[in-house]
């Protein structure tokens, strides 16, 4: 009996080591089911408020649309070629986009931490690669159905035409612009522990980087120094590039090849962002006590 004990107390010591220790996650390969689970989570959460997450962010830019035609698009004015409302147009569509895959990927951890359901989070059998891709995902299909929305209304706005010359770029600069804010939101829900916080980014970061990203001006307008500093604002490549996708103009540069080099430049830094953002998560920053 005593042999028996011994034996089997030593078959419990050679199987230990396979076994990780407690509360170490060990994830053997990609979970499938739990990032789209994840992901469809985070889809029905703003489609169930569709109003104020698709429609009402719709009217909201169709307003500035016609504001700004009204105030600055009177006596048959042109730019880069084109009526002013023509020119406006696509700058409003990716701004709603870009502005709500922010507002939807920021609210997340912010809310799981006011809320106590963080654990909702980090419990689940995803790694945080697919955490990170969920979450951002849903955020982009935020942002593609408030494009899609404006879109649609902006074709029968009267002196709106829009022409998609370049496909290309409207699908990348927009999937490009929203991946860019939805990474940003990710932080900023991981960094923020109050609305207050979040309210903070959005009003003296997002809102001014959005504004004045060229959306109702071409920067040549600009002094010099205020030139330089919109070229160092990764939106306003996405607001021109995406603009070039429609009209075949932007203000990038006078070629073809300074555009497709902001195409280039705004995913390395999607890329270079997402690495952040993932270590952060893996980290456990400001989300694990």
């Amino acid at each position: 009996m005593a042999d028996q004990i011994t034996s089997r107390a030593g078959g419990d010591n050679r199987y230990h080591g396979s076994f990780p220790q407690p509360g170490q996650p060990i994830f053997r390969g990609f979970n499938r089911l739990g990032l789209w689970t994840l992901y469809m989570k985070e889809v029905r959460r703003f489609f169930k408020v569709q109003t104020q997450t698709i429609w009402a962010p719709a009217v909201t830019t169709l307003l500035y649309l016609a504001i700004f035609t009204l105030a600055l698009g009177g006596g048959g004015r042109v730019v880069l070629g084109v009526p002013f409302a023509s020119f406006v147009a696509p700058g409003l569509i990716a701004m709603g986009m870009i502005n709500n895959a922010f507002a939807n990927s920021s609210f997340s951890f912010l809310a799981g931490k006011i809320q106590g359901t963080i654990i909702d989070y980090l419990m689940p059998p995803v790694s945080e690669g697919e955490l990170l891709l969920a979450l951002v995902g849903a955020a982009v299909t935020r942002a593609v159905l408030v494009g899609l929305a404006v879109t649609a209304a902006m074709m029968l706005w009267p002196g709106v035409h829009l022409e998609a010359k370049h496909p290309w770029a409207i699908v990348w600069f927009g999937l490009m612009g929203a991946t860019l804010l939805a990474l940003i939101g990710v932080l900023t829900s991981m960094w923020a522990e109050k609305f207050d916080h979040n309210a903070a980014v959005t009003n003296f970061i997002i809102t001014p980087m959005s504004m004045l990203s060229g959306t109702f001006y071409v920067i040549d307008r600009l002094a010099p120094a205020f030139q330089a500093i919109s070229r160092v604002n990764p939106i306003f490549y996405v607001i021109s590039g995406f603009r070039f996708g429609f009209l075949g103009a932007s203000d990038i540069g006078d070629s073809n090849l300074a555009v497709l080099h902001g195409a280039i430049g705004l995913g390395v830094l999607n890329v270079a962002l997402a690495g952040v953002t993932y270590a952060l998560l893996r980290s456990g920053w400001k989300l694990k006590s």
